[in-house]
């Protein structure tokens, strides 16, 4: 197993209190919708499924930042919040996602990088990226829960509240966290873009991620503070 070598500050306690915060937020917000009488033509039927969605990817950023051990100084507390973080998110497990992510910052953009494919096209790199994240295990857990949640809960919620919004957070994180950052031939040691500094839209499209080379020239750093390493 490789690591990346971490720049790390000292772990501030508001790690802590912000990912448990995320994932109070997607509870109470996922509950409310799963109870949402649906209604085709009022506007918060759509804005739910994007809410979701950008919450969904809370989720895995905090999982990936407890990678980085900068969720929790006590490393109990921060593996056990990137775990949850990660079963939360389609029944990922932490354990498998650790080797890989470190990889990516080792080899990063190379045949040792488990994000990369070498065609640079959006869509076998997509597929290739989902294939290295989802197995069969998953997929099987994933039915078990839908057929449990069905029964406490109408269908159309699950799909559009639960599903969906999952499946589209991983677009989310592949094109804003991996594609833009390192699509082309970049001219610096990590072989990563960074989007312009807009804070508002880094953190709208992905928690940050798109101030990319910032990253990984400070994996040490959370994602709520990459916007002042940006600065």
């Amino acid at each position: 197993m490789s690591f990346v070598k971490e720049k790390y500050r000292p772990v501030d306690p508001m790690g802590t209190i912000i990912a448990l915060g995320i994932i109070l937020i997607w509870f109470l917000s996922l509950l409310f919708f799963l109870n949402w009488e649906m209604d085709y033509s009022n506007p918060l039927t759509y804005m739910g499924v994007l809410l979701q969605m950008h919450l969904y990817t809370g989720l895995f950023i905090t999982a990936h930042d407890a990678m980085h051990g900068t969720v929790s100084s006590n490393k109990r507390l921060n593996k056990a919040i990137g775990w949850f973080c990660a079963i939360l998110f389609s029944f990922n497990f932490y354990h498998k996602l650790f080797p890989k992510h470190h990889d990516h910052h080792r080899f990063v953009a190379s045949a040792g990088d488990p994000d990369y494919h070498e065609s640079g096209d959006f869509w076998p790199w997509y597929w290739s990226f989902i294939k290295t994240y989802l197995s069969l295990g998953q997929l099987v857990l994933m039915g078990v829960a839908f057929q449990l949640l069905r029964l406490v809960y109408p269908v159309e919620n699950l799909v559009f509240y639960w599903m969906l919004p999952a499946i589209l957070s991983t677009f989310q994180l592949f094109y804003f966290g991996t594609y833009l950052p390192h699509k082309g031939e970049h001219d610096n040691k990590h072989q990563s873009g960074s989007m312009k500094k807009n804070h508002f839209w880094a953190f709208l499209t992905c928690y940050f991620f798109g101030y990319h080379y910032e990253h990984h020239d400070s994996p040490g750093t959370p994602w709520w503070r990459l916007w002042r390493y940006k600065a």
